[in-house]
């Protein structure tokens, strides 16, 4: 088996793998997917397993901007993992995923995530569950009373707006100390943003963009910075309560609109998990934000099979961090799988991580480690 980057003479049959794992695409879609594809394809990230010249797999990182506690790095998004069913069950999905994990690295992302079709596979090469994209539905109705008292100049976006859609989100996100969203680069924002049955709206701190679906409306984002702009975006998708009944949007776990609304008792929400993993722990670390108000040191082991372990003391102070190796001797230390690191990192509290069997060891410093990595991660966006 012979793992290789793809090139365009290959994506025939990569969409024929993904109509044989994922079922039928439209003419439009696998269109769109092409523009989205072929320029990345000189980039190193698109990889596929052949065995001999018939593709067995294939596997794509895609670039992204992550945020954690409101300071950007770069992501490795893994998408469009896809094993033909003949060659299921034969370990090919972890040779081609043991791949775009090293090919990551060497892009220089130290950090990972993925929507997971199946849990166990990634799993056990160190992805741990982190967060959800969590979709709520909403009466329309509701959302028609949300009025901003003030003015906020909103206007209609296109292709052209991508840069300026990626500066909102770096302002909101920072601002709101945010972990987990993502954001996708100028390139392909372009492509998103000249999509003609989407409908998009622009303001000097947040953005909407939305569809109808099924008669009710679909909200692919919906960020904001401040409450006005927040009661301005909803107030637009509110103002189609005559026609649609409801409004499924996906959400941040603490969204002011939750609280907005003039009714509340119970939340109707469906949740897709997503799963992350640090690859690099030291660049990981220092690539992170923390909360200005924690200071503290902690010594961690880490054990990883896939991209070798080792001890690290860790340092945070003023939003910041560092981990420095530590060597095997010295003080004792937490002990975590890749998988536990991979989860702390998400913000998953250390009582969760010793409970299930991926953290032990010292324990004095798990306070610390919670405090350093408190986090609702989260992302609206799945890919």
């Amino acid at each position: 088996m012979e793992i290789r980057d793809l090139t365009p003479d290959d994506l025939d049959d990569v969409l024929d793998l993904r109509k044989r794992a994922f079922g039928p695409l439209a003419a439009s879609d696998a269109e769109t997917w092409r523009r989205a594809v072929i320029p990345v394809l000189g980039e190193g990230r698109y990889l596929g397993a052949f065995d001999g010249s018939r593709l067995a797999a294939a596997a794509r990182l895609r670039q992204f901007t992550q945020w954690w506690h409101g300071r950007p790095q770069p992501m490795a998004g893994v998408a469009g993992v896809t094993v033909g069913p003949e060659d299921r069950g034969r370990g090919v999905g972890t040779r081609i995923m043991r791949a775009v994990i090293d090919r990551a690295v060497a892009l220089g992302d130290a950090v990972s995530a993925l929507f997971p079709a199946t849990t166990p596979i990634y799993r056990a090469l160190g992805y741990e569950h982190a967060g959800a994209q969590r979709k709520v539905t909403l009466p329309a109705e509701s959302l028609r009373r949300l009025r901003p008292s003030g003015q906020v100049k909103v206007r209609r976006m296109g292709p052209a707006d991508a840069a300026e859609l990626i500066a909102v989100l770096h302002r909101v996100h920072a601002a709101a100390r945010s972990s987990g969203p993502i954001s996708y680069d100028e390139r392909t924002w372009g492509l998103w943003l000249d999509d003609d049955d989407d409908f998009r709206y622009i303001a000097d701190d947040g953005y909407l963009i939305y569809r109808w679906h099924d008669g009710d409306v679909q909200i692919d984002n919906l960020v904001a910075g401040s409450a006005e702009t927040a009661r301005a975006l909803w107030s637009i998708v509110g103002s189609s309560s005559s026609i649609a009944k409801n409004v499924i949007a996906p959400v941040a776990p603490d969204d002011p609109v939750l609280w907005l609304l003039p009714e509340r008792s119970q939340d109707h929400v469906t949740e897709q998990r997503w799963m992350f993993r640090v690859l690099d722990v030291a660049a990981a670390v220092e690539r992170r934000g923390y909360p200005a108000a924690v200071t503290c040191e902690a010594v961690v082991t880490v054990e990883d099979p896939v991209r070798g372990g080792g001890t690290w003391r860790l340092e945070v102070a003023g939003g910041s961090g560092t981990a420095i190796p530590a060597g095997s001797a010295g003080a004792p230390a937490a002990v975590l799988s890749a998988n536990g690191l991979s989860a702390l990192y998400s913000g998953v509290p250390t009582a969760t991580l010793r409970a299930t069997g991926l953290m032990s060891g010292d324990e004095r410093h798990d306070e610390a480690l919670d405090a350093a990595f408190a986090a609702k991660a989260y992302m609206l966006d799945y890919f």
